[in-house]
């Protein structure tokens, strides 16, 4: 049975100010009865949910996005999307944009050329902010400045992981146990261990 599904898409994480919620409001307004989302850096080479949702969407469905770079930001990953949604004769809707509607037979050579060009600017955009942050970091340096994270020190293991600690240390907890209840992440855990 054919479906409307929305995909979402950001690169980082809630806490460092990227959520996704504009994006499922706009693919709910646009009639997606299904979203799927991604914490994903547009250009990777593999978007888990993203190959999930293409693969599992039956002939005539259709895929909702935003923007063209929430989908890729590279040319070649992006047609190769554009091929499967041939291949399938589905329905590719980019809100307030450009609609590629290949249910009944191909896509008709002006809408593939949008989005080849949606495309090229989604990749020139990620190519124009990486040159501005290796720009800013090269002058921070100059400047003196200490670039990437901050140095992690035993100061900064939180008190609750030393609480914890004792009891992993004599084997009655595992790792992920161990991050669960601290609250933490695995390699999070893994540089405290290796720090004590």
């Amino acid at each position: 049975m054919s479906k409307i599904y929305g995909y979402a898409r950001c690169s980082l994480a809630e806490e460092k100010g990227q959520d996704l919620n504009r994006q499922v409001r706009e693919l709910k307004a646009a009639g997606a009865e299904e979203i799927i989302t991604e914490r994903e850096h547009g250009d990777a080479k593999v978007k888990q949910n993203l190959d999930l949702l293409l693969e599992a969407a039956e002939e005539g469905s259709t895929l909702i996005c935003c923007e063209v770079s929430r989908l890729s930001r590279s040319t070649q990953q992006l047609c190769e999307i554009v091929n499967i949604i041939k291949s399938k004769h589905m329905r590719l809707e980019i809100v307030g944009s450009i609609t590629i509607d290949c249910r009944k037979g191909d896509i008709d050579p002006m809408s593939q050329a949008f989005i080849q060009m949606s495309a090229v600017f989604a990749e020139l955009e990620l190519s124009i902010i990486r040159a501005r942050v290796k720009s800013g970091m090269a002058n921070a340096k100059e400047k003196g400045r200490r670039i990437g994270r901050p140095h992690t020190t035993k100061d900064d293991i939180p008190a609750i992981f030393y609480k914890h600690y004792p009891t992993f240390a004599s084997g009655q907890m595992n790792v992920s146990e161990l991050a669960r209840i601290c609250g933490l992440s695995r390699p999070t855990v893994y540089k405290y261990l290796r720090m004590l």
